[in-house]
């Protein structure tokens, strides 16, 4: 695959996806260019809460299409999840009807107060482009937040409609039930859309590396569970080294290499496209323009002395350890490297004989495959949101729900298959962890920043 046939495509949706920091959104942008630029008009959508639209596109961008000056034909908006929520309680309180009471409404407002709110308001946006909102763009190039949160989002409308079939009683986190059905249709149409492959492309973006290289065969793998099958991949960032002498370029380009020759074999079936690593920074229209583009090579690089003077991490990690025990949280944008930091923390306290339990809450969970292997003193694991569901339902089951008879526990046990419900359940394994840092150290690999705070629950909710 070339860039000319990615951009030859006939579907109308391209749907972006991978693991934090593989060049999601400079591939989306590049692409969103070049559609414009052949006479297009194009939508690019963020649907990530740490979007960094505004800043590779040097424009000021809101949750409505807004024109790139510079770029005819392209427009490009973030998807805001907390406006998103408000639109969405406004509308579901509206369907509460004219006899609805102050009380009613503030009730139904409460409810829809937690983190699964802005989740299901912020895919209703995305449903709402996909269900035909947005009819004067002949292209809408969705640039998604890292794997886990996105294969999340898209497997909320499954979740809810499992939940919703013969359930029109009671309300949930997200409003009245029978509110909730209207929207069943609208979702599933969503998904059928994602799934058709004259409508959509699903681009999978992924680095030569290994870590990478693994997710994006997982994300695949679930994808086509999702009925999502017509996918390519894109290698971005693959180093070719020019000349010899610098065993670190040379070892670089041998591991690409390497790893490239050695893809999964449902990866290496599909149709792909190699994007090689460029000199520059991929902020602004020209820069962006230039991606697809070959470089001019340098004829001599300029050397600029190390005047850097801070602390190295061994010195940071000796600073941790004079506490004796603690939570440290390790937390940034995907793919700037905090679990290789968190791991790296967690083995340097240990070292330094204390006991460290190292977990995450990044739906990707890629700890385990960076600390391959056991020791001493190491705890290594990641909170599990099926097990951690079902260890919950299973305790309010077998407290709250004792003493009930069996239609009532019948009624329990249905409202506890919400999907609201595996926010509370990880919530819970959090705090369990948490707590260890009473008496031990607790390192803690969390999901990439917008993903974190829009999806960690207050102790309010």
């Amino acid at each position: 695959m070339t860039p000319a046939s990615l951009l030859e495509s006939h579907t109308r949706f391209l749907f972006f996806t991978g693991k934090g920091g593989v060049g999601k959104t400079s591939l989306s942008c590049a692409v969103a260019i070049a559609l414009a630029e052949q006479g297009r008009r194009v939508l690019l959508v963020s649907t990530d809460p740490a979007s960094n639209l505004d800043e590779m596109l040097e424009a000021r961008l809101s949750d409505r299409p807004t024109a790139i000056a510079g770029a005819a034909n392209l427009f490009a908006m973030n998807i805001d999840p907390d406006k998103a929520a408000e639109d969405y309680r406004t509308r579901v309180i509206a369907q509460l009807g004219l006899d609805a009471d102050d009380a009613e409404k503030a009730t139904v407002r409460e409810q829809l107060s937690g983190a699964c709110t802005i989740e299901i308001a912020a895919f209703d946006e995305f449903v709402g482009l996909l269900a035909g909102d947005a009819q004067e763009f002949d292209h809408i190039i969705f640039d998604t937040a890292p794997t886990g949160h996105t294969l999340r989002l898209l497997s909320l409308p499954r979740a809810w409609t499992g939940f919703l079939q013969g359930n029109d009683r009671g309300a949930s986190c997200l409003g009245p039930h029978s509110g909730l059905k209207m929207q069943e249709e609208r979702f599933r149409a969503a998904l059928a859309t994602l799934a058709d492959p004259e409508c959509t492309s699903i681009i999978l973006v992924t680095r030569a590396d290994r870590g990478a290289v693994r997710e994006a065969a997982r994300t695949s793998d679930e994808l086509r569970q999702l009925g999502l099958g017509n996918q390519s991949l894109v290698v971005n960032g693959v180093f070719f080294a020019n000349g010899q002498g610098d065993p670190v370029a040379e070892g670089l380009a041998r591991d690409h290499a390497a790893v490239l020759a050695n893809l999964p074999p449902d990866l290496a079936s599909l149709p792909r496209m190699e994007v090689p690593l460029r000199s520059f920074d991929m902020v602004g229209l020209p820069a962006l323009r230039a991606l697809f583009h070959e470089e001019t090579p340098t004829t001599a690089v300029t050397v600029l002395p190390d005047t850097i003077d801070v602390p190295d991490l061994a010195a940071m990690v000796d600073d941790l350890s004079k506490a004796g025990r603690g939570l440290i949280m390790v937390m940034g944008k995907g793919g700037v490297g905090k679990t290789t930091v968190a791991a790296a923390i967690a083995l340097g306290l240990v070292k330094r004989g204390h006991e460290v339990h190292l977990t995450t809450t990044d739906p990707a969970a890629h700890v385990s495959l960076v600390v391959n292997g056991s020791l001493d003193g190491l705890t290594v694991d990641r909170i599990d949101p099926a097990a951690e569901t079902a260890r919950y339902v299973e305790k309010i089951m077998g407290t709250k729900g004792r003493d009930l008879d069996q239609a009532d526990r019948a009624l329990m046990r249905e409202d506890l298959a919400s999907p609201c419900t595996e926010e509370v359940a990880v919530f819970h394994a959090f705090s369990r962890i948490v707590a260890q840092a009473r008496s031990s150290f607790v390192v803690v690999d969390t999901a990439p920043t917008g993903c974190l705070l829009y999806t960690s629950p207050s102790p309010r909710d």
